[in-house]
């Protein structure tokens, strides 16, 4: 090896060793990108050296590091006229055909090159031939080192080889600066993630509560932000409301029927023009986060604060909702105690209502809700989603109903003179609607009993017997008053269902012995006949059976109670006991469920 020769190799184990020093000083890629142009400008006397990678959605190829290029003619070629990468290897400008191929690519005098598309910029920078040699690491290309002689010039297989080899180490040291770099921004986003957290966090600690994290993360984002609660209503506001161009859609809202399960989406997405952020507590959505008009322009560090935004107003909500289960025991606890027969004006009695915001001195009327799912009783989970429907009616209202579940049926004491609905008719079908909207509900029967002040108990049995007496009466799913149900509203507050009882029996007690005694139904034929108006078809219709059964137990009816069903008479007493048996039902079953 000659001096000449000892000279290059040690130029070049120098330029490779200063790539390896750049890269584990932590060099920044920018840096890595314009020190391979510059080392492969001095080591081959060019005249010009950039270092070319595809865009974002490498559908072009951009100079991102350089060396004799002036700061003017990248910015010309980048925005203007970047090299466009062609789907093939055979076409296009010179460094897509490298890139396609990971093959070098010569071109001795642009002026030559009718389709180069640099001409005219070449023409302007001074530059006349080039060399593009891939950058190829293990998972691919990566981009292209090109080089630019001033004067026509052919490129010759030991310059391409050097040039080659140089690529080689320039891909392996851009790789490795991309690494350290994507490392870089991972710890700056997770510091700045934490910090973010950090400072929501002491918004909730500090009460700040909804309103003052969604102020926070207005701040944060420089964008309005909505909090929306599980009804649709809005829970906070930091920023302008959503514009008319681009408004919240409808379908968008929650309600509180809407399915509410955790999307497995993840929590922050883009939902039309707009982003939203769920909150989810106990794998359900319980709140949403929007950010009007901004689909699209969310960098990475704002998705990060929506996502602790999101975890800190679950906390918020949890807090909440568990004040809220807290105070929602006390009264039920309270209201317990009234339907054991505690005395609303006793001081005990009424200091607690006060503290919970109820004033037992006034009158109020028993609203009593069953709740249906499927045509059955609901179950225990839709019962505490439609309880909590009647709650929020309830705290718009003042002075404010006693509303709790008692056993399997949702009781609330309306004061007749209250804001909100009047008590009566209107507050029950107000609490029908309400209830009615919980997730898991089909239907719901309101009953509600007459002004009380001291004897809310007997005042509850009556509401929920006129339940009773309404489901027999084919009235399920509707509001209930004691007007409505006639002679047996009027029954129902006489509340005592033995002698009510023993006065059905005195013309039913046979039937009703039958019936128990041979598994029968003479009783319900009984009670279809003379709803369907004592027409023999209609009653076959309605209990799936032929006439003549149905004629068969009617003459055993008529064998067992002395009836002549013939006799407008015997036809009112039958009337009157079905009445008063119904009546003494929904007594009994208020009784048992008091």
């Amino acid at each position: 090896m000659d001096g000449g020769d000892a000279t290059e190799l040690r130029s070049w184990l120098a330029a490779v060793s200063a790539l390896t020093a750049a890269v584990n000083a932590g060099r920044g890629l920018r840096d890595v990108l314009d020190l391979v142009a510059a080392t492969a400008r001095e080591l081959l006397g060019l005249d010009f050296c950039g270092v070319l990678v595809p865009d974002p959605a490498e559908r072009n190829l951009v100079i991102a590091g350089w060396s004799g290029l002036t700061e003017e003619y990248v910015a010309r070629v980048n925005s203007d006229r970047p090299v466009r990468l062609e789907a093939g290897a055979s076409g296009g400008a010179p460094s897509s055909r490298a890139y396609r191929s990971g093959r070098p690519c010569a071109v001795a005098d642009i002026s030559r090159e009718p389709d180069f598309i640099w001409g005219g910029v070449a023409r302007e920078q001074g530059y006349r031939s080039m060399l593009s040699v891939p950058l190829v690491t293990a998972s691919g290309v990566i981009g292209t080192l090109n080089s630019y002689r001033s004067a026509v010039h052919e490129f010759g297989h030991e310059e391409v080889d050097r040039l080659q080899l140089l690529a080689e180490h320039a891909a392996l040291a851009i790789s490795s600066a991309r690494v350290l770099d994507d490392l870089r921004d991972q710890r700056d986003l997770v510091m700045r993630s934490e910090e973010i957290h950090e400072r929501l966090l002491r918004v909730a600690v500090r009460a700040g509560g909804v309103e003052g994290i969604a102020g926070a993360l207005h701040d944060l984002l420089g964008a309005p932000v909505l909090v929306q609660g599980v009804r649709g209503e809005l829970l906070a506001q930091a920023g302008d409301p959503p514009t008319p161009e681009n408004p919240l859609a409808p379908e968008d809202l929650l309600d509180a029927g809407a399915d509410r399960r955790a999307p497995e989406a993840g929590l922050v997405r883009e939902r039309g023009p707009h982003v939203v952020a769920d909150v989810v507590l106990e794998g359900e959505v319980a709140a949403r986060v929007w950010v009007p008009g901004r689909a699209g322009a969310l960098a990475p560090l704002d998705r990060r604060a929506l996502e602790h935004a999101s975890i800190v107003l679950s906390l918020e909500l949890l807090r909440r909702r568990t004040a809220l289960e807290v105070e929602q025991n006390l009264r039920g606890d309270l209201l317990a105690d009234l339907l054991a027969g505690a005395d609303p004006m006793s001081p005990s009695v009424r200091d607690r209502a006060g503290l919970l915001g109820h004033d037992l001195a006034r009158d109020h009327l028993t609203l009593v809700a069953q709740v249906t799912a499927g045509g059955r009783p609901a179950p225990a989970g839709a019962i505490q989603r439609a309880l909590a429907e009647a709650v929020a009616l309830a705290a718009g209202v003042r002075p404010r109903p006693l509303v709790a579940v008692h056993r399997d049926v949702i009781v609330a004491l309306w004061p007749v003179a209250a804001t909100g609905p009047a008590a009566g008719r209107p507050a029950a079908d107000a609490l029908r609607r309400s209830v009615r909207a919980a997730r898991g509900v089909d239907d719901a029967t309101v009953a509600v009993s007459d002004p009380a002040q001291r004897d809310v108990l007997n005042a509850y049995r009556t509401a929920r017997g006129a339940l009773t007496v309404a489901g027999h009466a084919g009235r399920s799913g509707s509001t209930i008053t004691l007007d409505d149900l006639g002679v047996a509203g009027l029954l129902l507050q006489l509340g005592d269902p033995v002698r009510l009882r023993a006065y059905a029996g005195r013309t039913l007690g046979a039937l009703i012995r039958y019936d128990h005694d041979h598994g029968a139904a003479l009783l319900r034929t009984l009670r279809t006949y003379l709803d369907s108006g004592m027409d023999r078809h209609l009653t076959a219709r309605a209990l799936t059976l032929h006439p003549n059964t149905v004629s068969q137990r009617l003459r055993r009816i008529e064998a067992l109670t002395g009836l002549d069903l013939r006799s407008s008479q015997a036809v009112v007493d039958a009337r009157a006991a079905l009445i008063v048996l119904d009546v003494a039902e929904g007594a009994d079953a208020a009784r048992d469920r008091a």
